[in-house]
């Protein structure tokens, strides 16, 4: 069996979380939740204030709104945001893919409030959610994030800006090409499909990074809007860079990407266990949180308990094939996708199931390594 992933721009890193200790069952490892909270309650959704097609913006609270990507009717935003308005000044959540992304949120904004904007905050540093924060910059507005966010854009982005597509993508078409079988050559165009849908964006927008860093020591940051407070928080697990953004008296959180609805959560450089991790932490939130996912429509609870049993089947698939001696490579593969989940969107194979399945092997062989990125 060939290696699952062409070896392009490999970084190795040490992994930010204690890994097991040796091979643990899923049970005690990963243990699962009853659903805590009943599903959303659709009344906190209002009429929408402005609705483009690839976005819509509606209120979800008091002061508190959420903008709503379908990438299906368009890209300029990609992924969720919103923004949170109190008496004295407002906190814009998200850059999206786009300056167009994050024209159209304050557009939106200035439809119901002229206040001060006090800042644009991101989530964490991907192209869906950062690109668009040139708009942001050009407009004199200060762009919060994670204090990692700039050194991971400026590690990863500009390289790309200056490379050339079809050498980008090559490794990953050859692998296509040298497929054994259709099952792996879905797999690997789905990763093709999947780099080239980052790689496109970043090579045709202007990267502005955030001047305004966060550190997560400071951490919990509380943030008075006038008559409205916001808390910041820092949760490990989809990226080293991830916030979330709490209006508290409301029950509201703005997750990032740490959480998407009726998805495959992408790993493309994030850690399985700390991720796990987060999602317990967030199983155990108030009964009535209204999530704002990084993808996918606002949630309850419910949806953090999907993301959680999620994980558990890759883990659980994994565990046996460890267990029966499955090369790493031949694990990737053959995870099979439950019939109740065939349809939920996939970023990729590789970037979701493939290297999830990976970094689990690399816990329970007790390797004090593992791949960070693949890309």
């Amino acid at each position: 069996m060939k290696n699952a992933f062409p070896a392009v721009s490999r970084r190795r890193f040490l992994m930010g979380a204690s890994r097991w200790s040796g091979l643990c069952t899923v049970a005690s490892c990963f243990p699962r939740f009853a659903l805590r909270g009943s599903f959303l309650d659709e009344s906190r959704l209002k009429k929408p204030i402005i609705d483009k097609g690839f976005a819509l913006v509606r209120p979800i609270g008091d002061g508190v709104y959420a903008t709503i990507s379908d990438r299906a009717k368009g890209m300029q935003t990609r992924s969720n945001g919103g923004f949170i308005l109190g008496r004295d000044a407002v906190l814009l959540i998200e850059g999206f893919q786009t300056p167009e992304g994050a024209s159209f949120q304050i557009n939106a904004l200035r439809m119901v409030s002229r206040v001060p904007i006090r800042g644009a905050i991101l989530t964490h540093f991907h192209f869906d959610h950062s690109l668009g924060s040139s708009f942001y910059g050009g407009n004199n507005i200060p762009v919060w994030a994670h204090i990692k966010v700039a050194h991971r854009m400026i590690e990863k982005y500009p390289t790309w800006q200056v490379e050339s597509r079809d050498r980008f993508i090559a490794p990953w078409l050859e692998r296509v090409r040298r497929a054994d079988t259709d099952a792996e050559r879905q797999h690997a165009q789905s990763d093709v499909d999947g780099l080239l849908g980052m790689f496109d964006p970043v090579t045709q927008n202007v990267l502005a990074l955030p001047n305004h860093p966060l550190n997560p020591s400071d951490m919990p940051m509380t943030l008075d809007l006038g008559k409205l407070s916001v808390v910041i928080e820092s949760y490990p697990g989809h990226t080293d860079t991830d916030l979330i953004i709490r209006v508290p008296d409301q029950n509201i959180v703005f997750s990032g990407d740490l959480l998407v609805n009726a998805q495959y959560p992408t790993n493309i450089d994030g850690q399985p266990t700390p991720w796990r991790a987060t999602l317990a932490k967030f199983a155990q939130f108030d009964r009535e949180t209204l999530f704002v996912p990084g993808h996918g429509a606002p949630c309850g609870l419910e949806a953090v308990t999907l993301l959680i049993t999620i994980f558990d089947d890759i883990a659980e698939q994994a565990e046996k094939m460890y267990k029966s001696g499955v090369p790493i490579d031949e694990a990737v593969e053959g995870y099979v996708v439950p019939e109740k989940w065939k349809n939920f969107r996939r970023f990729s194979w590789g970037f979701t199931i493939g290297r999830t399945i990976q970094q689990l092997y690399s816990e329970w062989q007790g390797k004090p390594e593992n791949i960070l990125t693949y890309y």
